[in-house]
């Protein structure tokens, strides 16, 4: 080391513990003194007569004898010494042991189960990527049946995916525990993309409009159309003009029970596992064993037609010709009593929807009024539409309407606003739905049009990209619809139901018939 620069090295050292009494610092100033006169930085060489080592040594000894605090502080104070090239080394040095692998460690300290469940949070993207780190994450992957739990998660959260799950039968190798016999995790892995190529394809459908079609004609006695209708799995319930309500075998389209009773058309209905409850133009409301078909109960309140009713949780609202709406108890089938009365709508009250918070009406006077569940207090006015209100449907904050002035609206419940109007329709806009993705309506036109909904809440959407897709195969009037993830159910003037099936659609382009319904099996080997 050159004089001039040992003696500035030993006046920084002298300085900078000039305060140090005991032995110990003593031993960190011999420390400090020894690598000062070492390499310390990039432009300065390591000597070759071998000092550096030994020095290296001495170092090391004394570092071991200190405290883990005296450690510490003893290697900041060299790191502050140190120039940015060198933090810049150390830096990558620290970085790798620094990094835990946390799923490698934890199933060797017995702890399979905890590494199982921090990767089960992984979407199928990120869980790819996991199985490709170690042989190791791939094998707590595979044992811990990942992938099966990621289908799992997607069917009690999606309908989507729940659906297919039913109609693709591969639900019945979901939800078991791992003493019964379950096929490898290698299956569920090859079942994933399979799926979404499933969800990708009916997503597909609905824009092009691409399904297969199936009818019923109802073949009415003396008046024809289609009112009202409600399918699930099994089976179609439908009400006539010509005072029927009729139930049908879903899958072979054919009649299975003809209930009578009303003296005049069957406007609305809705059932549930033990009822079916319909409304009238005969003013009544019935309620039937949707068993055994035998009526339990029928109320006669309405002074005219009972054009809509709901029920739900012991409650069911039903509104009138009469420009009433009727809220009513329903402790059971046959024990139904009146709760209360709403009155204020102008015109006859066309439709009502309701859940725990606020009960929703339409009517013929251009308003929906909303009103408190509970208290059944009037709450406030949406004011829009240019002619009479046909159609509604209400859900958390959001109502969609439909209108003889051919439009349909979105509306936010709690502040009144209209968030959209849709236009297409040439007539009025009879029926209407949504979910989470899609509006579906039905009108005198006798079209059905799919709208996207997300883009409709979308104030920057141009209101050329809403309507996806419009449907033509109805010959009269559109008058009552309902859909799912796969299928538009759809009862119209011309006395037909219709089924729209998005699901299982001909690879040949034909819109009649069925497709085989596609099965993903396992074959225990």
């Amino acid at each position: 080391m050159e004089p001039e620069m040992e003696d500035k090295t030993l006046e920084l050292m002298n300085t900078t513990f000039m305060d140090s009494q005991t032995d110990e610092l003593s031993k960190k100033t011999t420390v400090f003194k020894t690598i000062t006169n070492g390499p310390m930085t990039g432009s300065r060489k390591r000597p070759s007569e071998g000092n550096y080592e030994k020095e290296k040594e001495v170092c090391i000894q004394l570092f071991d004898q200190w405290s883990e605090a005296d450690q510490v502080e003893f290697v900041e104070h060299l790191i502050s010494r140190m120039c940015h090239y060198q933090h810049g080394h150390i830096n990558s040095y620290l970085k790798p042991m620094l990094q835990r692998d946390f799923i490698t460690a934890l199933p060797a300290q017995g702890l399979d189960h905890i590494a199982e469940n921090i990767l089960s949070f992984l979407d199928a993207r990120s869980l790819c990527s996991a199985e490709l780190v170690c042989k190791e994450w791939q094998r707590v992957i595979s044992e811990g049946m990942l992938w099966k739990k990621l289908i799992e998660r997607m069917v009690r959260t999606d309908p989507l995916w729940k659906g297919l799950s039913e109609r693709h039968q591969w639900e019945k190798y979901l939800f078991k525990n791992r003493t019964t016999e379950v096929p490898p995790n290698s299956y569920y892995r090859s079942l994933y993309p399979k799926i979404i190529q499933d969800i990708e394809t009916i997503e597909a459908n609905w824009r092009c409009g691409r399904h297969n079609l199936q009818r019923i004609q109802c073949r009415s006695e003396n008046s024809k159309g289609v009112y009202c209708l409600q399918y699930d799995d099994d089976k179609i319930i439908s009400g006539l003009r010509d005072n029927s309500i009729k139930i049908w075998d879903k899958q072979s389209l054919e009649c299975l029970k003809i209930l009578t009773g009303h003296t005049g058309s069957v406007l609305c209905l809705q059932y549930d596992e033990r009822v079916i409850v319909t409304g009238s133009s005969d003013s009544t409301v019935r309620v039937w064993d949707v068993n055994t078909g035998e009526v339990l109960n029928t109320l006669i309140h309405h002074n005219e037609a009972v054009l809509h009713l709901r029920f739900c949780n012991g409650l069911m609202v039903t509104c009138s010709k009469d420009r009433s709406i009727a809220v009513w108890d329903m402790a059971s089938p046959t024990d139904i009593s009146l709760r209360r009365v709403l009155v204020g709508h102008r015109a006859a009250v066309n439709v009502v929807d309701f859940d725990d918070k606020y009960i929703v009406s339409a009517s013929g006077d251009r308003t929906i009024k909303v009103w408190s569940t509970s208290t059944c207090e009037f709450v406030r006015t949406l004011n829009g539409h240019k002619r009479g209100i046909a159609c509604l449907q209400y859900r958390d904050r959001l109502v969609v309407s439909g209108s003889s002035d051919n439009t349909i609206r979105l509306w936010d419940i709690e502040c009144g606003a209209c968030l959209r109007v849709l236009e297409g329709h040439e007539e009025l806009v009879r029926c209407i739905r949504f979910d989470n993705k899609r509006i579906v309506s039905g009108a005198y036109d006798g079209k059905i049009k799919v709208w996207d909904l997300q883009a409709a809440l979308d104030p920057r959407a141009p209101a050329s990209t809403l309507c996806l897709r419009t449907l033509v195969e109805h010959s009269g009037r559109v008058f009552r619809l309902q859909f799912d993830e796969f299928q538009i159910i759809s009862s119209s003037h011309d006395d037909t139901i219709l089924i729209w099936d998005f699901l299982n659609v001909s690879t040949n382009g034909q819109t009649e018939g069925r497709s085989p319904s596609r099965t993903y099996t396992y074959i225990s080997r």
